[in-house]
């Protein structure tokens, strides 16, 4: 009888965690993007990153099925959020193009990171509403991190124009609804 209780409070223990152990998941993919950017391993940074991604997407919809959606989770996703889809796209689009612009490249990854920063601390005080006000930071860390395939394509003053555009987009006020 007690090996079956004590095995009823560990699954109900690792159900209670389920979710937040996918958002560390997705925060351990964006620390590994960061290291593999700082190695010049940029296309396995570019491959975390959606690994990222993929974690982020699923964290929020295991929480609600399994009921588990708390304040910790929110606050603890949005950690993560930013180190995989603020500082780990940034410190990857500045390695490989925008240090070539010297303190104008810093500033830029600087302002993108700090608008990122901005747009999740305003969604964690919002209530809920099924919409999105700005770009959500998922979604501008996933566009940067595709521009990486464009190096060939686009010239190196590109990436100048598109951070700023993204970090305007995620502090905007328009709203998207929720998918």
């Amino acid at each position: 009888m007690f090996l079956f209780h004590r095995l009823d409070h560990t699954i109900k223990k690792m159900k209670s965690q389920t979710a937040n152990m996918i958002t560390i998941g997705n925060l351990s993919f964006g620390g590994a993007s960061i290291m593999t950017t700082l190695n010049e391993s940029y296309s396995y940074s570019v491959l975390f990153i959606f690994i990222a991604a993929l974690l982020d997407r699923f964290d929020g919809m295991v929480a609600r099925k399994l009921g588990q959606e708390s304040e910790l989770g929110k606050q603890l996703d949005s950690m993560s959020d930013i180190i995989s889809f603020g500082v780990a796209p940034a410190i990857l689009i500045y390695m490989v193009d925008l240090y070539e612009f010297g303190t104008a490249g810093m500033v830029l990854t600087i302002i993108y990171i700090a608008c990122g920063a901005f747009r999740l601390a305003r969604f964690n005080i919002m209530e809920s509403d099924g919409y999105f006000t700005g770009l959500p930071i998922t979604a501008a860390g996933t566009l940067l991190t595709l521009s990486y395939f464009g190096l060939s394509v686009f010239a190196p003053v590109f990436y100048m124009f598109l951070l700023p555009i993204l970090a305007i987009l995620m502090i905007s006020t328009f709203t998207l609804k929720k998918v």
